[in-house]
């Protein structure tokens, strides 16, 4: 019932939100025809090809170090053939948030530490998707995807609701330890999981980006039987045991309760996984720059 009612005033919040961002036509058109078996490459390219901006951006990612390719690829439909469909579905998506949100002048030391974050847990659940094998197969590029948006509700809060946004933080300061979705219910009535999964839902998003940013929290409660939740929960926690520095230490948390047996992974390649993240992440200088970070 009190979760119900969480629901319910941030469902209204986000409805009383002018000018919300959305994803460009060019996601929603690749998203209807990805999952027809007799899409072509081609037909993927087509439609890119009537975005010149994105169709760029998809370009620079795929040439750059995050797919560490050995020759450089010079086509749209060169890209789709070589990285696959859900590969650039997803860097349709990622570039389209990162997008949206660029040039928003709202506490820019917030938002440069959400989007070094999100990138990072987004490369760490990259990392881990390739390694967690032992509960089946998980796309790399979903859990990707599902690391940025994670906490896409936090730069919602805000970019659009910077009165909401100025109160938690402000709470942070006395409440140095307390989870970040748990201080939100208790300052403005709700918090980022549900604004994203609100969000998610306006987007149109797979279900299990969807997933991934209602659950990253609490991935058991999740009804679905996707690993992404699982993924993003730990990914999270490593991201933040990695980067965060010694004033937001007490921020770090832990893994979910159950997770890592889940997962059946130990403590021990957590360690390895944070090494390997360090380096993964000096690949992430395009994506850098298309959140205006770099």
């Amino acid at each position: 019932m009190i979760e119900s009612a969480i629901d319910n005033k941030a469902k209204q919040v986000v409805s009383n939100i002018r000018n919300l961002p959305t994803p460009p036509i060019v996601f929603h058109q690749i998203q209807k025809v990805i999952n027809d078996p007799m899409v072509s490459a081609g037909q993927i390219a087509k439609i890119l090809q009537e975005d010149p901006a994105m169709s760029v951006k998809v370009l620079k990612l795929t040439n750059s170090a995050f797919y560490g390719l050995s020759r450089e690829i010079e086509s749209v439909k060169q890209a789709v053939v070589i990285v696959g469909l859900e590969a650039i579905k997803n860097l349709v998506l990622s570039a389209s948030v990162l997008d949206m949100f660029k040039g928003k002048d709202i506490d820019q030391e917030f938002q440069d530490k959400f989007w070094r974050h999100s990138l990072a847990v987004g490369f760490c659940a990259r990392l881990l998707a390739r390694r967690a094998r032992a509960r089946g197969m998980i796309d790399p590029d979903s859990a990707f995807s599902g690391g940025l948006l994670h906490d896409i509700g936090k730069v919602i809060l805000c970019c659009f609701l910077p009165k909401e946004h100025a109160a938690v933080k402000e709470a942070r300061e006395t409440n140095a330890e307390m989870e970040s979705f748990l201080l939100e219910e208790q300052v403005i009535g709700y918090n980022h999981s549900q604004i994203g999964n609100i969000l998610a839902k306006q987007w149109k998003l797979p279900s299990r980006l969807s997933d991934a940013i209602s659950y990253h929290h609490f991935p058991e409660a999740c009804e679905s039987d996707d690993l992404i939740p699982y993924i993003i929960n730990v990914a999270n926690y490593v991201a933040k045991d990695t980067f965060y520095d010694d004033d937001d230490r007490p921020m770090v948390g832990s893994v979910g309760e159950g997770v890592l047996e889940f997962l059946q992974i130990d403590e021990a390649a957590l360690e390895v996984l944070s090494e390997d993240l360090r380096e993964e992440y000096l690949k992430s200088e395009t994506f850098m720059q298309m959140a205006g970070l770099a």
